[in-house]
């Protein structure tokens, strides 16, 4: 791991809730420290790193889910508050230019103005740009306020920030989200994505939703990507952005180093 280790986990006496919105102040705060670690969604097409995603861990290390099984549900407000401002600020520790994405909870912003007050703040402090952000949210929970979420996507676009559907094709009405939403991307879900080499159902169905995605004018991410097999179907169904252990591994705060050998494939034209 890269031993640059920037000073950014927050711990539990930080009151930076106190200064945001009025569910953030009046929930308690959290009891545990929380770090970020990065991996890199990279473009083939235009042989780069698109941007990081944010994977929050506990101080030791632990993994996502570890830490949200910690999270009690009045503490979602100051939680999805505290992962923005951490994550911009070690992102901004280690020097990243690429874009940063930031997994969020629909149900954990109740007014867009004022919940991204707090990130905006972070990130001016920072000196991070607010146009490299990105805000992801899972198919896999249901949105329960179609009108609220798309209220969410439309002011994050006047802050020129983008959005993105995470496991696409996993859960609740995935279409009629893209329909509604039109995202700036959607990342595929990892059963679609897992053995597609060997599978032609799977590849009829990504080769439509790319298709389907490329009418929209909406980029597709294959997320979890293991084996190179897998890199080169993708990659011939018209996929440019990939992310999986095969490009490379998360590392806590630290930009991993990517595979090498899949600056290789090449792209469909």
């Amino acid at each position: 791991m890269d031993e640059k280790r920037p000073t950014t986990a927050v711990p539990p006496e930080d009151n930076d809730g106190a200064r945001g919105c009025v569910r953030c102040r009046d929930t308690p705060d959290l009891d545990f420290e929380i770090r970020m670690a990065f991996q890199p969604i990279v473009d083939l097409s235009a042989q780069d790193v698109f941007a990081y995603e944010a994977l929050v861990r506990f101080a030791g290390g632990d993994n996502a889910a570890e830490v949200l099984r910690r999270v009690q549900p009045e503490q979602l407000y100051r939680f999805d508050q505290r992962c923005r401002v951490v994550a911009i600020e070690t992102a901004a520790a280690l020097d990243m230019r690429e874009r940063l994405s930031i997994n969020f909870l629909p149900q954990a912003v109740y007014e867009p103005a004022a919940c991204i007050r707090l990130t905006l703040e972070a990130a001016v402090r920072a000196g991070f740009s607010t146009e490299k952000l990105i805000f992801e949210f899972t198919e896999n929970e249901p949105i329960r306020d179609p009108a609220h979420t798309l209220d969410i996507v439309r002011y994050y676009r006047t802050r020129h920030m983008m959005t993105a559907f995470d496991d696409f094709g996993a859960g609740y009405a995935g279409l009629g989200l893209l329909v509604d939403f039109q995202p700036d991307l959607v990342k595929l879900d990892m059963h679609l994505i897992r053995g597609i080499e060997a599978s032609v159902p799977r590849q009829h169905v990504v080769a439509a939703v790319v298709g389907l995605c490329e009418k929209l004018s909406v980029r597709v991410v294959a997320e979890g990507v293991e084996t190179a097999d897998e890199l080169d179907v993708l990659a011939t169904l018209g996929i440019s952005l990939f992310q999986g252990y095969y490009v490379a591994r998360p590392q806590l705060e630290a930009l991993p180093t990517i595979n090498p050998a899949v600056w290789h494939v090449r792209t469909r034209p």
